[in-house]
C-alpha cells in the first residue's frame, strides 16, 4: 500500500473554495478506486497549509486510477473549478510507504 499526501499551498482569502474542491473530491476519489483517507485545511497556524491524504496499491494502480478520474464528469468539473478560481497556488505530492507495524503487533 502507498499513501499519497498532498500538499497544497492554498490562497488563504479563498478557503472555502478549497472546502468546495475537497468535497468534491471526496465523492470522485473513492469512486474512481482510491482509499480516501481525508482533506485538511488550515485551522489554527499557517492560514495557507492544506493537504489531501489517499492510499493506493501501487503506482500502476495510481495510473489506472488517475486515468478514471480525469473520465468523471466530477473529477472534470473539479479540475476545471480549480483553475478558474485559482486558489491553489502550488501543489506537492510525496509518495510515503508504511512501515511501522499496526498499534498492537507482535511481529
Amino acid at each position: 500500500m502507498l499513501t499519497c499526501v498532498i500538499r497544497y499551498h492554498i490562497d488563504p482569502t479563498k478557503r472555502e473554495d478549497f472546502a468546495t474542491y475537497a468535497r468534491n473530491w471526496g465523492q470522485a476519489i473513492p469512486r474512481c478506486g482510491a482509499d480516501l483517507i481525508g482533506y485538511y485545511a488550515p485551522h489554527e497556524g499557517s492560514s495557507t497549509l492544506a493537504y489531501g491524504i489517499y492510499d493506493v496499491a501501487n503506482l500502476a494502480e495510481y495510473e489506472a486510477y488517475r486515468a478514471r478520474l480525469a473520465a468523471d464528469p466530477l473529477g472534470r468539473e473539479n479540475y476545471a473549478f480549480a483553475q478558474g478560481r485559482s486558489f491553489i497556488l502550488r501543489e506537492d505530492r510525496t509518495w510515503l510507504k508504511k512501515v511501522s507495524d499496526p498499534e498492537g503487533s507482535t511481529g
